[in-house]
């Protein structure tokens, strides 16, 4: 029978196919989210539908976020990530039989769904790999870079794509990465199941929104808030200005891809560091700096310029997610954190829902910059509550 310790050291050895699998699923949401925003466009429709459109991605995880973290309270990490490869092959596939409205609409959904079951199985099972408080950011560095390396790559691949064989060929592409992330969990042991929950337990169903109470967790949900509506800002505002700015869909997919390289290499500066780095101060930091930059981010010139600012805020906003999840970790019971980071996606997911409509509408109005304005005056609001933080106890 195998001891703790060597199921410990076997978990951590499948480390790697956790974060593959979680930048397969990723991956394929992001090809469907940029080759979708190309096609409205390609196709003559307003801004307004791109911004619809990427709500749509956040509408389905508002239903199963929490029912995914109770999930993998219960079983682990495969079931749920088994239901976000099924949805995820199914958005896709809609689109390789037939590219429109409704089949864009019913992917966005789907590949949607898809990230949020996956991503709080991934999350949770991933902080069970940690040894301490500083070794839970250097495993969440970790499980960043799936989302930041999917979104430096899909980008860029499904731009080529588009620009050489066409958009069916990119939702194809968008097919076969749910694949690709179940090939990955098999590597993956299984953890035992816990045991069977009463429906008004202390880990039940009916007390996630009860962990608001705690006052640190809430205002981690704050700041995580705001710095992901200004990631939504960012990958509506460089579709739109890029469009308005008649680039092509390759010099598209590479300043979106500028966004995921800065957020990936901040992400790797963090598990080399993060001992030395104080989670608090570091979401201080992050929130100057894209505030400073979704402020200026319209009038910078050209693809360089697009580029180098796109950069700059993967810097600011690629940081935020290892230092968010680390502290949730530690702010949280540890029977409750499935349903601790479900609630979390699902407060993302609200604004994801909201933000993107409003950005079109706004857009609409001939002010394309109006979005990243916007973001900048939410982030500073987010510096006040991202102060009050309490340390987390090492």
């Amino acid at each position: 029978m195998m001891t703790a310790a060597a199921h410990a050291r076997q978990m951590r050895g499948a480390f790697p196919a956790v974060i593959a699998a979680l930048m397969c699923v990723h991956a394929a949401m992001a090809a469907t989210r940029v080759a979708g925003s190309l096609w409205l466009l390609h196709e003559g429709y307003p801004e307004w539908t791109v911004g619809v459109l990427l709500s749509l991605f956040a509408l389905a995880p508002l239903g199963l976020s929490l029912w995914a973290g109770r999930l993998a309270d219960r079983h682990g990490m495969h079931r749920p990530l088994g239901c976000g490869v099924v949805l995820g092959l199914c958005g896709p596939a809609l689109l390789v039989a037939r590219p429109g409205l409704a089949t864009l609409a019913l992917a966005a959904l789907a590949t949607g769904g898809a990230v949020a079951v996956a991503a709080v199985a991934i999350q949770r099972e991933a902080g069970l790999m940690a040894r301490d408080a500083d070794d839970l950011k250097r495993v969440f560095s970790g499980v960043a870079l799936g989302p930041a390396l999917s979104n430096a790559l899909a980008p860029v691949a499904v731009g080529l794509l588009i620009d050489h064989a066409g958009f069916r060929a990119a939702f194809a592409f968008a097919l076969l990465l749910p694949l690709a992330a179940w090939g990955a969990a098999r590597w993956v042991p299984r953890q035992p199941a816990a045991p069977a929950w009463r429906a008004g337990s202390p880990g039940g169903a009916g007390n996630a929104f009860g962990l608001l109470a705690h006052a640190p967790l809430r205002r981690l949900l704050l700041v995580n808030l705001a710095l992901s509506s200004c990631w939504d800002a960012h990958a509506f505002a460089v579709p739109v200005l890029g469009h308005g700015r008649h680039l092509s869909a390759s010099a598209i997919g590479l300043v979106l891809g500028s966004f995921s390289v800065a957020a990936t290499a901040v992400r790797i500066f963090i598990s080399r560091f993060a001992r030395r780095l104080d989670e608090r101060q570091a979401l201080c930091v992050a929130l100057v700096l894209a505030g400073v930059v979704s402020a200026v981010y319209a009038v910078l010139p050209g693809l360089p310029g697009m580029m180098a600012g796109s950069f700059v805020l993967g810097l600011a906003l690629g940081s935020v997610q290892p230092m968010v999840l680390a502290m949730l970790h530690q702010v949280t019971p540890a029977d409750r954190r499935g349903q601790a980071l479900g609630l979390r996606m699902l407060c993302t997911n609200l604004a994801t829902l909201g933000m993107p409509a409003m950005f079109g509408m706004r857009a609409a109005l001939r002010v394309p910059a109006a979005p990243m304005w916007l973001m900048a005056g939410l982030v500073g609001l987010a510096l006040a509550p991202a102060r009050r933080i309490a340390a987390p106890a090492q």
